[in-house]
């Protein structure tokens, strides 16, 4: 019986897989065409597995060898021999694996310039394609741009005519940029860089751009659940479900699959709406290496930190500029797109682990911005949660605690402040997500659902009396498209002598109800 995998490779025999045939013969014309390219992409987004179905596909017409980073240690980039050595053991271990026999074995190559020639003796006359996984854990990059110099230029050689003598396509795939190595290292000063050298200039500046989206689609996510609903006779809506964890991932290849199994497997099988919400919530308290990569990479890089938090919290619009060092780690790891010219998180489960992330984050910090004294029994009576109390009490703490702190730190803080304050409330019961479609810096929607209920509450900052309906109406827009007739509106007023007054009142608004606090 199959099941659904997220480590390692996925095997159809033994795994539900997304049908990525497209995305293969996509790729697969860029063999043919003989480019060299870097297949570049957040950890666990299927890169490993993309490359054994490729090299499926690519083998009645090449020899394909397959090799990987993953493991070396330091002594085999240590020096140009041991590299050497390293490469051509790895070559020949592979092509004794697949094919039986192998002439890459030669102790007398030590030097790049012996590695040139060699390559060239062995891929005369022959189409070779040379993939190598996980390039981004090589110990020492100076090493491998040296490689890769070898590479650009017989590369270069073969474009020029005059001769053929080398891999037909190298394919690359790691997280890191490998164009961006050689900054990295001028960087941390351990490249001088030659007269005349740019910074930008790089060995691989012969490789294409690899534009194949590797996420899945909706239709795509349907294909593994039409395979699973064959086997199980669940009577699951695949389109449904496919859209639905669709929405939650963004296609993300790892949270497609995780959500699936934790369905399968810990869930009862429920393939509904619910189920799917459920293994959100169950996929966000776990500990998973894609989530301690991604604390590992805020806690490491303010900058990051601070433009994650600005657009999960505060709704800042960035322009999407991926020479911008922030964006472009973020978007190396996975964390950001580009949205239509502006920056935008990934996918919802990242921003639900961001805005968790940021509450603990404060929790823990030593100036807390936090609310205290309010407990859970409060608000919640007999299992149901009472969002009018949670408001009440909210503003009453936060009217006594921060009534003169200082507006800019309530401007930039206040939505953490009442996430805070709502989180312990919730926990083990309740699951919370802000709407990335509404979030700016006008407003912000958090969708609550508490035992099967769900609230539908619209943050917003001060913006003068004439805004009022304003919010209102977009509250109402967002309530109907919900399905829903009652919401909540919680607006942080800074301007000390602002016309709006402290309120806290049901209002009647084209028949429907609003709970309408203002701090």
């Amino acid at each position: 019986m199959r099941e659904f995998n997220v480590t390692g490779v996925c095997i159809k025999e033994k795994h539900y897989m997304v049908d990525i045939s497209g995305k293969i013969s996509q790729i697969r014309a860029l063999v043919d065409k003989g480019h060299y390219f870097t297949i570049n992409r957040a950890r666990q987004y299927g890169k490993t597995t993309t490359l054994r179905y490729l090299r499926e596909s690519l083998k009645p017409d090449y020899t394909v060898l397959s090799i990987s980073f993953e493991g070396i240690g330091c002594e085999g980039f240590a020096t140009p021999e041991a590299f050497c050595g390293m490469l051509l053991r790895q070559l020949n271990k592979e092509t004794m694996r697949v094919y039986g026999e192998s002439n890459w074995l030669n102790a007398d190559v030590t030097s790049f310039e012996g590695l040139d020639e060699h390559i060239s003796a062995v891929c005369k006359d022959r189409k070779i394609v040379l993939m190598i996984d996980e390039v981004d854990k090589t110990s020492n990059n100076q090493i491998f741009l040296n490689f890769l110099g070898v590479l650009r230029t017989k590369y270069l050689v073969r474009a020029d005519g005059e001769g053929n003598e080398t891999f037909h396509s190298v394919i690359l795939a790691g997280v890191n940029d490998i164009k961006n190595i050689k900054r990295k290292l001028l960087t941390q000063g351990v490249y001088e860089s030659k007269s005349g050298e740019g910074i930008y200039n790089s060995p691989w500046n012969i490789a294409v751009d690899f534009e194949v989206d590797m996420s899945f689609n909706p239709h795509e996510i349907s294909t593994m659940l039409s395979d699973y609903e064959k086997d199980n006779s669940s009577g699951m809506d695949i389109a449904a479900i496919s859209q639905e964890i669709f929405d939650y991932t963004n296609g993300y290849p790892y949270l497609v699959s995780r959500i699936c199994q934790r369905i399968d497997e810990k869930l009862d099988k429920t393939w509904t709406h619910d189920g799917v919400q459920e293994a959100v919530k169950v996929i966000l308290s776990e500990n998973s290496t894609l989530f301690d990569d991604i604390y590992k990479n805020l806690n490491n890089n303010e900058n990051l930190f601070n433009l994650m938090y600005d657009l999960v919290f505060r709704g800042i619009s960035v322009t999407y500029d991926n020479g911008e060092p922030s964006i472009n780690l973020g978007s190396i790891y996975g964390l950001l797109l580009n949205e239509n010219g502006a920056v935008a998180v990934s996918n919802k489960i990242f921003e639900l682990l961001l805005s968790n992330y940021f509450v603990v984050h404060n929790e823990r910090d030593s100036g807390k911005v936090k609310i205290m004294g309010v407990l859970k029994e409060d608000v919640v009576n007999n299992q149901r949660f009472d969002m009018e109390t949670c408001l009440r009490k909210f503003g009453e703490h936060y009217y006594e605690m921060f009534a003169e702190t200082d507006i800019k730190f309530l401007e930039r803080h206040g939505r953490l402040l009442f996430l805070t304050y709502l989180k312990p409330l919730i926990n083990g019961v309740g699951f919370y997500y802000i709407e990335a479609e509404t979030r700016n810096q006008r407003r912000m929607d958090v969708i609550l659902d508490y035992n099967r209920e769900q609230f539908i509450l619209e943050l917003k900052l001060w913006y003068g009396k004439k805004y009022k309906e304003e919010a209102y109406r977009q509250l109402l827009d967002y309530m109907e498209s919900k399905n829903m007739d009652t919401g909540y509106l919680l607006t942080f007023n800074f301007n000390k002598n602002a016309e709006e007054k402290r309120c806290a009142e049901w209002v009647e608004f084209d028949g429907k109800r609003i709970f309408d606090v203002t701090l």
